[in-house]
């Protein structure tokens, strides 16, 4: 795809990205060509991969079967490099509020809670007949019952425990928590209750319970990042700076959420301590790698989570277990005391059960870092205001992307019919115009993206799998890392002129639209094979189809946000995908609202739910 030609004798030479014609660019998919393997072919696939002989042989194979080979060292590609995502200048956002990022976090979610329509506890407080959509409860409706005495913390924890514990101790094992520390969780629902009792609540999130992706500090717990290793070699000694700031707003941390071991893969399969299932159905997957915390969340358990997001990682088990997932802007949020705080392509990023919850969250967490203020040069942080008179106006304005092609290149058409509804509703409810684009390179931009993500985890990693830590890891991971350990510095450099390339591509779509929309996955929930729970699976074909279209938020740093609109015939969530300009979170927020709240009514209640407020 894109601009390239190849002259007989001389490397293939991609054309300045500024002379494409992307009008002539033609959709050609390529799938992902990997074997699926599980129990001991997964073994042996190992130990040859790990084999100094035979090892590069099967890893330069993969390569060049992927076409990884011929693009990043058999093509000229004449730009320039692009080690982190650079943004042009964007203009301020409409109809939005100012929640300066450094205010107190509790102010900044009170003036939040302004922008959302007034609460009315009887429409939420009522018995719900079965004509009635199926909601969650929502921040505010825990906020409502612990101030009117309907409930308090402490009683909500009792119940959040006995969820928590009857997943742990299910066979096989399949715990949503990898630590879980019930006195401690007491300990602090006991506090917030106290200041309820006292008439003194911090914020609208005090007693709101929350689990922490592991790979995240949230002292005193260890952080593991999926492993049975990591704590002994890396001292948790404070809370992560977004956990911190959740904390200060009175917040409850129920342990640390269950993940892909490392985060390096998209099912969210994990031997060590057990596969976390999918509430819609226990014998899927819930997607990855932040598989925990999109299971609590689903599964009622707790109103929302914290998860990392480089590869689709919130996005991907948020569309597969029904719930809402926001990655933002690249910067947006200090990623200090989070495992991967150095990556060029990592967020984290609130999982919630509703929009209006992702933006409350967001409004506490976010706020950059220091030096990224001064590289990335970030928009003032905002959240849209929703009950704003211009608030119609603004949505009817909006301009939605869709690239056809790409759009229905899903394994099954229910999919993205269901998204189009989804759009079709959108538009012929607020006025909005669906505009047709084109995004050219989408398979440089897969291979672009693996190098990106592949070497910086190696990095990370290499010391503590140099010195003998590697016979440690669960071996899909060690798949991984065999092969991203056969990248070069030069297939490094090529994959960032790459992204140079790809965000010329979607700055130019954004001239023409607001949002660019896609479904979140091309499949729903894939089965865990039985023969995976032990030692986990390899399957870059599934991974590829859940990742098709999650790439350039993070490889340009775009925000983005998934929201469930829908489920196939086997009951399974259904995401639709909202990309937005850099710092453009508030207008994602805008639209992903009238978004949910037109498929409210499609919405179903996970197969396994627990009712931890009413219980």
């Amino acid at each position: 795809m894109g601009g390239g030609s190849k002259a007989k004798g001389q490397p293939r030479a991609m054309a300045p990205v500024a002379e494409v014609d992307i009008a002539a660019v033609r959709y050609e998919p390529r799938p992902m060509q990997a074997p699926h393997l599980t129990g001991f072919g997964l073994r042996a696939f190992v130990w040859l991969l790990e084999s100094r002989l035979l090892g590069p042989l099967l890893t330069s194979a993969l390569k060049k079967q992927n076409n990884m080979t011929q693009m990043l060292q058999n093509t000229v590609i004449p730009e320039r490099p692009m080690y982190y995502p650079e943004f042009p200048p964007q203009e301020p956002e409409q109809g939005v509020v100012v929640v300066a990022e450094d205010r107190d976090p509790v102010e900044r979610v009170e003036e939040a809670v302004q922008c959302l329509a007034p609460y009315d506890p009887s429409a939420r407080f009522t018995s719900v007949d079965e004509k009635n959509p199926f909601l969650y409860w929502k921040i505010r409706d825990f906020a409502y019952a612990y101030r009117s005495g309907i409930t308090t913390p402490s009683a909500v924890a009792e119940h959040v425990i006995v969820g928590v514990e009857e997943w742990n101790n299910k066979k096989p094992p399949m715990p949503m928590l990898i630590y879980f520390n019930a006195d401690d969780l007491r300990k602090q629902a006991d506090a917030s209750t106290k200041r309820f009792e006292q008439g003194n609540p911090i914020s609208v999130l005090d007693g709101i319970f929350f689990a922490i992706k592991d790979d995240i500090d949230c002292f005193p717990y260890p952080s593991k990042s999926g492993t049975t290793f990591f704590d002994k070699i890396r001292a948790v000694e404070k809370d992560a700076v977004c956990v911190a700031r959740l904390r200060k707003c009175g917040v409850i941390f129920i342990g640390k959420a269950n993940m892909h071991e490392f985060g390096l893969g998209v099912t969210g399969n994990n031997a060590n301590y057990g596969t976390a299932r999918n509430p819609h159905s226990i014998d899927r997957y819930t997607g990855g790698s932040s598989s925990g915390p999109a299971a609590l969340v689903s599964s009622g358990l707790c109103s929302a989570a914290i998860g990392t997001d480089g590869g689709g990682s919130v996005r991907i088990p948020s569309s597969l277990c029904g719930i809402v997932g926001l990655k933002t802007t690249y910067g947006r949020t200090d990623m200090t005391g989070v495992l991967c705080d150095a990556g060029t392509v990592e967020v984290a990023s609130p999982l919630t059960a509703s929009v209006e919850d992702s933006m409350l969250v967001y409004s506490a967490l976010a706020g950059s870092r220091p030096m990224d203020k001064l590289t990335l040069r970030p928009l003032p942080l905002c959240v849209p205001n929703l009950v704003s008179s211009d608030n119609s106006n603004i949505l009817q304005s909006v301009k939605v992307g869709k690239y056809t092609e790409w759009f229905h290149d899903v394994s099954d058409s229910e999919i993205s019919n269901t998204c189009d509804d989804a759009l079709n509703l959108l538009c012929s409810t607020f006025g909005c115009q669906i505009q047709e684009i084109i995004l050219t390179e989408l398979e440089e931009m897969r291979t672009a993206h693996v190098v990106s993500i592949g070497s910086e985890a190696l990095c990370d990693l290499n010391a503590h799998y140099q010195e003998g830590r590697r016979t440690e890891l669960t071996l899909d991971t060690r798949t991984s890392l065999a092969l991203f350990g056969s990248f070069t510095s030069t297939d490094y450099v090529a994959s960032q002129c790459i992204r140079r390339r790809i965000m010329y591509y979607h700055m130019e779509a954004f001239k023409k639209v607001d949002v660019i929309a896609t479904p979140t996955t091309g499949m729903t929930a894939p089965k865990i094979p039985p023969s995976a729970l032990k030692v986990g699976e390899s399957d870059y074909v599934v991974s590829a189809n859940l990742m098709r279209f999650i790439l350039a938020p993070n490889l340009l740093g775009l925000p983005a946000i998934t929201v469930p609109v829908g489920h196939d015939k086997q009951g399974l969530p259904i995401g639709l995908q909202l990309i937005g300009r850099p710092w453009g979170e508030a207008s994602l927020l805008r639209v992903a609202s009238a978004v949910e709240e037109l498929c409210l009514k499609r919405r179903n209640r996970p197969s396994t739910f627990y009712d931890i407020l009413k219980a």
